[in-house]
């Protein structure tokens, strides 16, 4: 699939902005075969003072931006075209949960991909003894059969709400709630593999919406979505699940970049001299070409 993709985050200051200083990460990221950017661009408004561009260490793309003039909104756009192929899903080669354990240990690198980057409790994917009980009631069978049975359980279990839960809320309390967004969904159902052993990590990026039958699609009315990765032993890698719709990671899915939680790859991240409040909105296309 063909995407054409356009972002843009607004936000309006109560009082003017002395100075600034963020991360941003939400350019799509080039991952081989399986995703290829085509042509990107990342803008500011107003223009920042300061700008350099790196990949930082789990390979997400990052603008560091500095203001030193006064500024009371900041616009951030990007646009990008995008192929997406992801490999067809094939004979579940995955280990059950002790044969896991023995090949993450059999592994002696920690570069970015590595397992064990993505076992121990992090800020948002806390490990809390309620959600590794839940965790267990997915069975013993394998790791991709255990992960795809959390995944659609979560869908089942919890309600999508974007007004329970804000960009700061633990997978802990959101498992209390039982109610959430993508990105709750994510954190709950990594701290559940984590719980068990099984390494997991999070993914930022886009997903591609249909409208119901017969209606036009709005524009801007897309998000930037979250979903899982999950470490399924040597042989299987790195599969990923979608827990807010209960469905493996599709041609559909866009992806931004990699974390152990939403902290890794949060889409703007920083500090800011100012007195008062600031509100933020955000507006997605994700458009395919034919």
């Amino acid at each position: 699939m063909l995407y054409d993709i356009r972002l843009n985050l607004h936000y309006d200051y109560e009082t003017a902005v002395g100075g600034g200083r963020h991360l941003v990460r939400v350019l799509p990221s080039n991952l081989g075969q399986r995703q290829r950017v085509v042509a990107a661009s990342l803008s500011f408004s107003p223009t920042p003072g300061e700008r350099s561009d790196f990949n930082d260490f789990f390979g997400s793309s990052v603008a560091a931006i500095a203001f030193r003039e006064p500024h009371q909104t900041l616009d951030v756009r990007m646009s990008a075209r995008v192929s997406v192929t992801r490999p067809e899903a094939g004979l579940d080669v995955s280990p059950r949960i002790d044969a896991l354990a023995r090949e993450t240990a059999a592994v002696r690198s920690l570069d970015s991909d590595s397992p064990h980057h993505f076992l121990a409790a992090t800020d948002f994917a806390d490990l809390d003894p309620a959600i590794t009980a839940y965790a267990r009631e997915s069975g013993d069978g394998s790791v991709a059969t255990i992960a795809m049975d959390l995944c659609n359980r979560i869908r089942r279990d919890f309600a999508y709400d974007g007004t329970a839960t804000d960009v700061q809320t633990r997978a802990s309390d959101a498992f209390a709630l039982k109610r959430g967004v993508c990105q709750d969904f994510s954190h709950v159902m990594i701290s559940s593999l984590r719980g068990l052993g099984i390494p997991a990590g999070y993914v930022s990026g886009f997903l591609r919406t249909i409208p119901p039958a017969g209606q036009e699609r709005l524009e801007g009315a897309d998000a930037m979505h979250a979903w899982v990765r999950v470490w399924c032993g040597r042989e299987a890698g790195w599969l990923e699940f979608d827990p807010t719709n209960g469905m493996r990671a599709s041609n559909d899915h866009i992806t931004v970049g990699f974390g152990r939680d939403y902290g890794d790859v949060a889409p703007i991240v920083g500090v800011l001299k100012t007195t008062g409040g600031q509100a933020g909105a955000q507006a997605v296309d994700v458009v395919p070409v034919a």
